[in-house]
């Protein structure tokens, strides 16, 4: 039986984890290696799109061909370029302690992040989060990612909730777009770089500057201890 109660679903990159710009700098390492020269701001501006949608808007962008292999090139130096960066991402302020005041206030959450389990499992971890205790959904197990809703969907179902009673919080527009199409309310924060009208015009309910302040502004969505 599906709870009415509240609950959250996370985006992880850039709304729990300060790793945005290594995602950017890391795709930007992964396009020079096929020689294909994108400016590092349009790299910026899709970062929170599924890995192949990414991918696809970029070629089309520069008018190449559009190859598997050429995207699987992509996706794999994204991996590597990333995984050597992966030493400087650190949870956000106040991410970890958002997420403990929920545990403790018996709100559920899950995390639905477009990126595949071998990038998003250092962030996970380094948040403190359990995967065998709390959902954590990934691109491996959706058909498809942002903007789609599935990633949040799946992880609605999996703590036994209806999505519309769902908060769906992220710092893309990419998210807000997905939290709408899967008929939730998305919570924007300024964290991911994307500025409050953007949140906002994409459908944002609330825009908040960062996990910390969303923590101190929970009771305004209606979680009181």
């Amino acid at each position: 039986m599906l709870s009415s109660r509240t609950a959250f679903l996370f985006d992880l990159d850039g709304t729990l984890v300060d790793s945005v710009y290594q995602h950017v700098m890391a795709w930007h390492q992964a396009l020079n290696a096929e020689r294909i020269d994108l400016p590092v701001w349009k790299i910026h501006r899709k970062i929170g799109m599924s890995g192949g949608l990414f991918a696809n808007k970029l070629l089309r962008e520069t008018g190449l061909a559009i190859t598997e292999e050429r995207l699987d090139a992509l996706r794999q130096g994204h991996a590597m370029a990333f995984r050597r960066l992966d030493a400087e991402i650190r949870p956000l302020p106040g991410a970890a302690e958002l997420l403990a005041a929920l545990t403790e206030q018996e709100v559920p959450w899950a995390i639905a992040t477009s990126g595949r389990m071998e990038t998003a499992e250092p962030s996970i971890r380094r948040l403190g989060v359990d995967p065998q205790k709390v959902p954590v959904i990934t691109r491996d197990r959706v058909r498809y990612a942002k903007p789609d809703p599935d990633l949040f969907i799946t992880a609605a179902d999996e703590l036994h909730h209806a999505i519309q009673d769902c908060f769906v919080v992220g710092d893309s527009i990419w998210d807000i777009l997905a939290a709408g199409r899967a008929r939730a309310l998305g919570i924007g924060l300024l964290t991911g770089g994307y500025g409050a009208h953007e949140l906002e015009t994409s459908g944002a309910y609330r825009v908040f500057e960062s996990p910390a302040e969303l923590l101190d502004n929970l009771d305004e969505l209606g979680v009181r201890s």
